[in-house]
Parts: structure tokens; sequence; C-alpha cells
């Protein structure tokens, strides 16, 4: 006869093991090792790698320099499929700010070897910089 807990679905899981479902971190002892660095903020608050996290938590999680803004939707523990796991929170990450193009800045060709004297001396009239 199964139980209560067997019928339903968890009401709460923990944090690494829901940012490793969800595809965040791409394993498990990643998520954790996050959590032990302070990447990872539930309510505000840091997360140690066993917090549960229920439906409509928020967290805010630091992946290469950036904040990701996440919502939990519905707790899951095992690793699913991209489309499930999509659908088990919601992104509020604001969008990246655009990233200025300088058409003015010369591309050197790579391998070109050390500029000579007279493109250092253009670089450095490019680059607004004091010469004689």
């Amino acid at each position: 006869m199964p139980t209560s807990s067997e019928s339903t679905p968890a009401a709460s899981v923990r944090v690494d093991s829901w940012l490793w479902a969800i595809r965040v971190y791409k394993t498990r002892s990643a998520a954790t090792t996050a959590c032990r660095a302070g990447h990872v903020r539930v309510g505000g608050e840091r997360a140690k790698a066993a917090q549960p996290v229920r439906p409509g938590d928020e967290l805010r999680v630091r992946i290469q320099g950036f904040d990701r803004i996440l919502v939990v939707r519905q707790p899951i523990a095992k690793r699913v499929g991209a489309a499930v796991a999509a659908a088990a929170f919601e992104d509020r990450t604001p969008p990246p700010p655009p990233r200025e193009t300088v058409a003015s800045v010369p591309v050197r060709d790579r391998g070109a070897g050390r500029p000579t004297k007279r493109e250092r001396r253009e670089i450095d009239k490019l680059r607004g910089a004091r010469g004689e």
C-alpha cells in the first residue's frame, strides 16, 4: 500500500539537487560547491546545500560573474529532460546590458607580431594617449 508521500510529489527538495535537476549546474557536486561558496541565495539569504526549496521560492544564483534570478515552480529532485526542467522554474533574470561596439577600434591580424614604431604611434593616437 503506497504511503501519502509516495503518491504526491515532493513539497520540497534540496537546493543543490534542484539546481542540478533543472540543469543550472552540470553536476550535483558543482551545485553543492556553489552553495558552499555563497553563490546561491534563497530569499536573499545564503543557502546551504541541504536547504529545502518550495514552490514560490526565489533563488539568486551567481554563474560566471552574473546573477540569475530563478523562481521555483515545481520542486524536482531527479535530472529530467530539458522541456520538463524548463517548466520547473521561472527565469526572472534581466537581460544583459547591450555590448558596446566601437567601430573605430582597429583590429590587428592575429600573429602579425609586434607593432612597428609607426603603428605604435597610430595606436597611441587612437587611444588618446599623449605622445610627442
